[in-house]
């Protein structure tokens, strides 16, 4: 299945242990220091602490997280939106993409005019439970129409291009 192809309004939400797991599920983020860093081509650098992140205002969506061939599940998640952090460090006029990246190395690259037209945003709850550290905690990106190779767990920076 193409998740840009995939219409899941009619699709229950899937319980959480149901949920399929793909790359690293151990990833320890101890949150006394954990920071989530915004830095590139803005002009206010910012480095967030978990409760800091939490408390900005949330938005909850339904997702499909789809894994060719292993897994499919439908989730309804919440967090923060990138727009949102984007604005609060005034995102430079020339810039064209966003790095996200994860604790363990992982990143996605996204085209910024594509933040607006999609959901896609960094989790921290999915389906009114906290986000399960072997489903990224502290924060996922949730990229509505990629693939979940491409929804980077254990995010911990934010690079703006």
């Amino acid at each position: 299945m193409n998740p840009a192809e995939v219409d899941n309004r009619n699709l229950e939400i899937d319980p959480l242990n149901r949920f399929g797991t793909m790359g690293p599920t151990d990833v320890a983020i101890d949150l006394k220091t954990y920071r989530l860093k915004i830095v590139g081509k803005v002009k206010q650098p910012l480095s967030l602490s978990y409760d800091q992140i939490i408390k900005y205002p949330s938005m909850t969506e339904v997702v499909l997280l789809i894994c060719p061939g292993f897994f499919a599940n439908n989730g309804k998640w919440t967090g923060v939106h990138l727009k949102q952090l984007l604005q609060e460090v005034q995102a430079q006029k020339d810039a064209g993409y966003v790095d996200i990246k994860g604790a363990y190395g992982k990143g996605v690259r996204i085209p910024l005019k594509t933040i607006d037209q999609k959901r896609i945003f960094l989790a921290y709850r999915v389906n009114g439970e906290s986000l399960p550290q072997k489903h990224g905690f502290p924060l996922r990106l949730v990229y509505e129409d990629a693939y979940g190779d491409d929804w980077v767990k254990y995010v911990d920076e934010i690079v703006v291009l």
